[in-house]
């Protein structure tokens, strides 16, 4: 799911994914590998998907492009080695039905994608709201856009709104954040803010905190119109080496960079204002995975940041 949708949208396509979750305490004496995408809980075997492999050889220490590389024998040992290492006595398991999906210790208590669309409909969002969504197995990215808040900047409309942002498989964090959408094609940037809301996954607490969160990030909202203003008179000579820059101080992966590139024809210019939509442009790029869309609106809005 990807762009402009309803709320309701968004309900129904959690929902659906959540049918198959379950989650589980795992003594770590019932865990043995057989190798990198198999393992054993209390002799019966489950796939581990890729997240999954990649959660479970962080914890034990393990780099995992190393174990990637070696035959499933060489992993079956060191996965067996480290794992009776663990200082915990049992690792909490994430499933989509059979399918490890996560692995993390019994501290992490995870913030699932319906707990937050909960928690929006329980501030007044109804599930007609139009909404800005990107999700996926691994993240849920939903944007609300406030049309009371809109205004004009070369031409062009702009809603700011609310960012929402979540993994429930350890992705990132749940974030909120101010946002900026762009109407005439549906670009979104998410700002870089001291009053953004970040959690790790360890506490009830994330939940019960967003309204007051929602509060404070509302107040940067009336900001955004002059930092894009700001942008507008930014002049830059030479945009494909301002994003080729960019691209290497925010780490961008390679499809992310098929992504700006894609973007760049569509948005060039010769300011700041076009440097910052090429990236929220590049959100809309079809290979992204939900997690890359967050990431670039997010640069975007970062960039945006900077200019300010």
């Amino acid at each position: 799911m990807t762009n402009m949708t309803t709320l309701g949208k968004v309900i129904d396509r959690v929902e659906n994914m959540a049918r198959n979750h379950n989650d589980a305490l795992i003594d770590v004496g019932d865990i043995e590998f057989q190798d990198l995408e198999t393992v054993k809980l209390a002799g019966e075997p489950h796939r581990m998907r890729p997240i999954a492999q990649q959660s479970i050889s962080t914890r034990l220490g393990i780099p995992y492009q190393y174990l990637q590389k070696c035959p499933p024998e060489i992993q079956e040992i060191n996965l067996n080695h480290w794992i009776e290492k663990e200082r915990n006595e049992q690792l909490f398991f994430r499933f989509y039905g059979t399918e490890v999906r996560a692995i993390f210790t019994p501290r992490y208590i995870p913030t699932d994608n319906l707990e937050v669309i909960d928690r929006i409909l329980s501030l007044g969002y109804g599930r007609d709201e139009v909404v800005q969504c990107s999700l996926d197995d691994h993240f849920m990215m939903v944007n609300i856009p406030d049309g009371r808040q809109s205004f004009t900047i070369n031409g062009e409309k702009m809603t700011p709104g609310i960012s929402l942002s979540n993994s429930e498989v350890g992705l990132a964090s749940l974030s909120i954040a101010a946002f900026v959408l762009r109407l005439v094609c549906t670009n979104g940037s998410i700002s870089k803010t001291e009053v953004s809301a970040s959690y790790r996954h360890i506490s009830t607490k994330i939940i019960k905190e967003l309204p007051d969160v929602f509060t404070k990030v509302s107040q940067e909202l009336t900001l955004k119109k002059d930092q894009f203003k700001l942008s507008l008179a930014s002049r830059v000579d030479h945009i494909e080496s301002t994003i080729d820059r960019f691209n290497k101080q925010f780490l961008l992966n390679k499809t992310e960079k098929e992504a700006v590139e894609w973007a760049l024809p569509q948005e060039y210019g010769e300011t700041m204002f076009h440097v910052v939509n090429t990236y929220t442009k590049a959100a809309q790029y079809k290979e992204l995975p939900a997690e890359s869309r967050y990431r670039l609106q997010r640069v975007g809005g970062m960039i945006l940041e900077m200019v300010g």
